[in-house]
Order: C-alpha cells, then sequence, then structure tokens
C-alpha cells in the first residue's frame, strides 16, 4: 500500500474499562456516555464533527485530527474537559465509566476503510498495555488514565501550558505484543498514578524497589557471583568491575580511578 497520501496527524484511543462484564443495556449507557464525554472534550477545543476522524471499537474510539488542530490543546484542555465530563456523568453512578486514553503522533493513512500506520497503532498498544490495566486495578477510584508516548511527551507535554501537568506524568517501560516503546502515564489531578513494582513487572521494566545484590554466601567468590564485605566493597568477577566506597575499578571508560590508578598501572586504563 502507498503512503503518499499518509499525513501527520495526532491518534487518540479510548477504552473503557471492565466493559465485558456489562450486560446489553449497561453497554449501551457505557457508550452513549463515552461518546458524550468525547463531544465535550472534542467541543471544548473548537474540533466540529467534520474536523476529527472517528471510528467505533465497541467499548472503545479511535480519532485522529486533523493537522492544523493544535496538539497542545489536546494534551491540555481536551483532558481536562474529558476528565470534567467524566466526573459529572460518574456522580452519583452505580456503574461510572471509566477510560483510558493512549495519544499518540505521526503518520496516518486513511485507506477509505479506516486508519493505518504505526501511530495508529502504538496509540492502541499503550491504552491496552498490562500497564495501564494494571494502573486502573490499583487507583480504582480513577476516572481517566491517559498514556502518551514518549515522542508526545517530549515534543508537546513537557513544554507544559494552560492545562497541562508536566510533572504529573510517570514514565515506564511499555513491552505488549510488537511494541517496545517508552510511554508516559497520568492520572488528572493527581501528583502521579500509582505505577509499582508489579507495573514493572509486567511492563518488562528494570530494577524495581528491593532490588539489589544477593546476600554472601560461603561459595559466592568461587563461583563468581557477586559478594559484598564489610568494608563497603562489592566484588563482581569475570569481565565486571569492583565497587569499592565511592571508587569504581574496572574499565569505565572516561571514569576517574583516584589513588588506585597508577597503583593498577598502564594495563588497568580503558
Amino acid at each position: 500500500m502507498s503512503s503518499a497520501g499518509a499525513v501527520h496527524r495526532l491518534v487518540i484511543f479510548g477504552d473503557a474499562c471492565g466493559s465485558g462484564k456489562l450486560g446489553l443495556e449497561a453497554k449501551k449507557r457505557m457508550r452513549a456516555a463515552m461518546y458524550e464525554a468525547f463531544s465535550e472534550a472534542h467541543a471544548s477545543v473548537g474540533i466540529e464533527p467534520g474536523r476529527v476522524h472517528q471510528e467505533d471499537r465497541g467499548d472503545g474510539i479511535l480519532a485522529a485530527l486533523r493537522p492544523e488542530v493544535p496538539p497542545t490543546l489536546m494534551v491540555g484542555r481536551w483532558v481536562d474537559t474529558l476528565y470534567e465530563s467524566l466526573r459529572e456523568l460518574n456522580d452519583g453512578s452505580a456503574r461510572p465509566l471509566r477510560l483510558r486514553v493512549g495519544m499518540n503522533a505521526g503518520l496516518v493513512l486513511d485507506d477509505g476503510k479506516g486508519l493505518v500506520g504505526r501511530a495508529v497503532d502504538l496509540a492502541c498498544r499503550l491504552c491496552d498495555s498490562p500497564t495501564a490495566k494494571q494502573i486502573m486495578t490499583t487507583a480504582d477510584k480513577a476516572d481517566l488514565l491517559i498514556v502518551v508516548s514518549d515522542w508526545l511527551y517530549v515534543n508537546v507535554v513537557a513544554e507544559g501550558g494552560r492545562y497541562v501537568e508536566p510533572g504529573h506524568y510517570r514514565q515506564a517501560p511499555v513491552r505488549y505484543k510488537e511494541t517496545d516503546e517508552t510511554a508516559w502515564f497520568h492520572i488528572p489531578r493527581r501528583p502521579e498514578p500509582p505505577l509499582g513494582d508489579r507495573a514493572a513487572e509486567q511492563t518488562g521494566g528494570g530494577p524495581v524497589q528491593g532490588d539489589g545484590p544477593p546476600p554472601p554466601t560461603p561459595d559466592s567468590a568461587s563461583q563468581g557471583n557477586a559478594s559484598r564485605d564489610s568494608t563497603n566493597q562489592y566484588n563482581a568477577h569475570g569481565d565486571m568491575q569492583i565497587f569499592k566506597g565511592n571508587e569504581i575499578h574496572g574499565g569505565f571508560t572516561g571514569i576517574n580511578k583516584g589513588r588506585d590508578r597508577s597503583a593498577r598501572g598502564k594495563g588497568g586504563d580503558a
């Protein structure tokens, strides 16, 4: 398929939490509330129906905006209005509508049947990622979770603006299906989303709280495992390094080894 008609657009994918547990009548009410909230958010930034491509996804909505819509409005006023609309709709409701929303930007092609492009795929994957679902399970009173791509955060969100809360986003890796990306998670009106150890494990993230060297064992040195002695020294054998106090001994380029440099001789320099 030719990409000649592809245009750089902001892509939004919203998905309702827990919709699979709803009966037919409850699903109808959920969908009506979801479309009402999206419509109010669009109207708040001057987006008329003809200025947004919107596709029904059952319990979700996929939308792509025209290039002339400022992305700062979308991560600011649009998000704020969507949040306020959900709060109003959910006030006193026995089944509150809770949304996860993935946002990304990039080349998008409309092939006449729908939207095509990696920007679309990533927005959907961010929204459906295990980390996003875990956050909404933990934050069971939250009405809305926003997940933006690293590109969108660095180039738009981080610049700030009215209603934009860059300091309230939290970063985490997302590894889901073919996606291996960095994403930023945000629950409006909260300092940060509850992104804990379980989320890091689900996404294949790095060290979590409590990680560190294993407890010393009598034969750890002979097996080449890391060990710690009473002088606050970590010894890692093979091609690894020695960490002693504030000094690092080993083949690190550009690190000043201090007093031990002359003792080790030229063979230990990187």
